[in-house]
């Protein structure tokens, strides 16, 4: 039913002036519509990630956005983290932490939130 059609990620957040600095000037996503008051959206790759106004803004406690990275995830966590970004450190079995990355063998993983508290998901996957 649904396997032909694309999906998006959309995230709550409380004030769309501060999402689009974050997710435009600090994730670098580019900015594709929406503004002055209406919901935004930013191209990421060749989907769309949609961030629209909500009172229930950051409530979600699991992933809310990932992106596979692939062999960029040390370079693009330097990067955020030069930006301000301060990178989740969680007490999962069999992972290694090291500058923001839990490493799984070959496989690394990051989690940082947005202002709003939005669980966002790197990782060494394509």
């Amino acid at each position: 039913m649904l396997a032909d059609h694309n999906s998006s990620a959309i995230v709550a957040v409380s004030d769309l002036d501060r999402a689009r600095r974050f997710y435009s000037g600090t994730l670098g996503l580019e900015p594709a519509g929406g503004g002055g008051g209406e919901p935004l959206s930013f191209r990421t790759g060749g989907t769309t990630l949609y961030v629209y106004p909500s009172e229930f803004a950051g409530t979600n406690r699991a992933n809310a956005v990932v992106w596979g990275v692939g062999d960029r995830l040390q370079a693009i966590v330097a990067d955020l983290r030069a930006k301000g970004v301060t990178f989740e450190r969680y007490d999962l079995e069999g992972s290694v932490f090291s500058n923001g990355i839990h490493r799984f063998g070959d496989f690394g993983a990051a989690w940082f939130k947005d202002p709003d508290g939005n669980i966002l998901h790197l990782n060494s996957g394509d």
